[in-house]
């Protein structure tokens, strides 16, 4: 009997059956995505809202009464925000015929400089631009179609979301024992550890992405200030807001500002000096701001983040980008608790960081076994 065979027979059958559930999982989040992100992002509104609703809970508050003051006031929080962010976009589309006007200048100078320097006629250049402004054209009704969509499913998150934060909280015993009634008896310790585990990630991250967020933004418009560029407050907003992408957020916020600023300055280099305040701001965010606030609690690799934000970019759209992370990391302490998801919780880490803690680890144990001998 060759047990080798048998052995790469059952991988690749456990291989097949894990590739086949990931498919069929992806397709029902394609498929059921209005269903599912407002749920997503509920629980995760629900898991940043239940200190307060437990500590409203301690003061003899009834349940309905402490929950609906933390939804009422983080959904004001909400609006707010949503409503500055109008205004300063109202306020740059003001604007829109000056900066159009920018846009062609700059275009013709780069033109100029394109028949100059690389041979190019400026009659090919506008055959070309024709060509390219015709197939905008034929992919506007498909833009404006998504538009509509989009403009849909917001207004089901402004009706659905403070609907199911409200029952998510007001059932969480229930559900809780639901899933911890799925195992048998001898696993529901663990089953119980788990889910506080992810409830604790995901905490975590979503408050400590609320404040670097915040301290991003503020960040990018003290720079912006001292650099006295046209919209300072808006860009930076916006800026912010993209960085919660990790790393295409920050590319598409650095493209943006910087052709934004070349339309409204008289001064090119001022775009150059916005790409280095938020090349900057990103450097302490990656490395003060962010092990500092969220901590160790999302240990999730660069390379992996990068798939998972482009997976859900591509199964739910920008929602699906922000949703990855905390997925990924809710998924990883799963992983790490069930003893034949150990592999994927390894491909889901970061090696390094587990390095160091390993380092720590043998350094303690080392210390303490040290101690103890000294003492005998």
């Amino acid at each position: 009997m060759d047990i080798s065979n048998d052995e790469s027979v059952h991988f690749f059958r456990k291989l097949n059956v894990n590739l086949l559930n990931i498919v069929l999982i992806g397709v029902v989040i394609y498929l059921g995505k209005g269903i599912i992100l407002p749920i997503l992002f509920s629980a995760l509104l629900a898991t940043l809202l239940l200190p307060a609703v437990n500590y409203l809970r301690s003061k003899k508050f009834s349940q309905s009464i402490s929950i609906i003051l933390p939804l009422v006031m983080s959904l004001l929080t909400i609006g707010g925000i949503l409503y500055f962010l109008s205004t300063q976009i109202a306020h740059f589309f003001d604007d829109w015929d000056s900066l159009k006007d920018r846009a062609n200048d700059l275009i013709r100078s780069l033109q100029k400089w394109v028949s100059e320097n690389l041979n190019i006629a400026r009659r090919d250049q506008a055959e070309y631009l024709n060509e390219t402004a015709e197939k905008v054209k034929t992919a506007a009704p498909k833009i404006a179609g998504k538009t509509f969509l989009s403009l849909t499913e917001s207004f089901s998150y402004i009706v659905l979301l403070p609907i199911y934060t409200f029952l998510i909280l007001y059932y969480k015993s229930t559900i809780r024992k639901f899933l911890i009634e799925l195992f048998q008896k001898s696993s529901q310790k663990k089953v119980i550890d788990t889910l506080h585990s992810c409830s604790r990630v995901a905490q975590r991250y979503i408050t400590g992405l609320l404040i670097e967020t915040s301290l991003v933004f503020t960040l990018n418009t003290i720079g912006f200030l001292i650099l006295g560029i046209k919209y300072a407050i808006f860009l930076a907003l916006l800026a912010a807001l993209l960085n919660i992408i990790p790393y295409i957020g920050m590319i598409v916020a650095n493209i943006f500002c910087m052709l934004i600023t070349l339309m409204t300055s008289e001064n090119p280099t001022q775009a150059l000096w916005v790409a280095a305040i938020l090349a900057l701001v990103q450097f302490f965010d990656n490395n003060i701001g962010m092990p500092l606030i969220v901590g160790n609690s999302v240990r999730i690799n660069a390379l992996v983040t990068i798939v998972g934000v482009l997976i859900g970019g591509a199964l739910c759209g920008v929602p699906g980008m922000f949703l990855a992370i905390p997925t990924l990391a809710v998924l990883k302490v799963i992983f790490d608790r069930v003893e034949g998801l150990h592999p994927w919780a390894t491909l889901l880490g970061d090696e390094t960081q587990q390095g160091r803690d390993e380092k720590g680890l043998k350094f303690i144990r080392k210390k303490n076994k040290g101690n103890g001998e000294t003492k005998n």
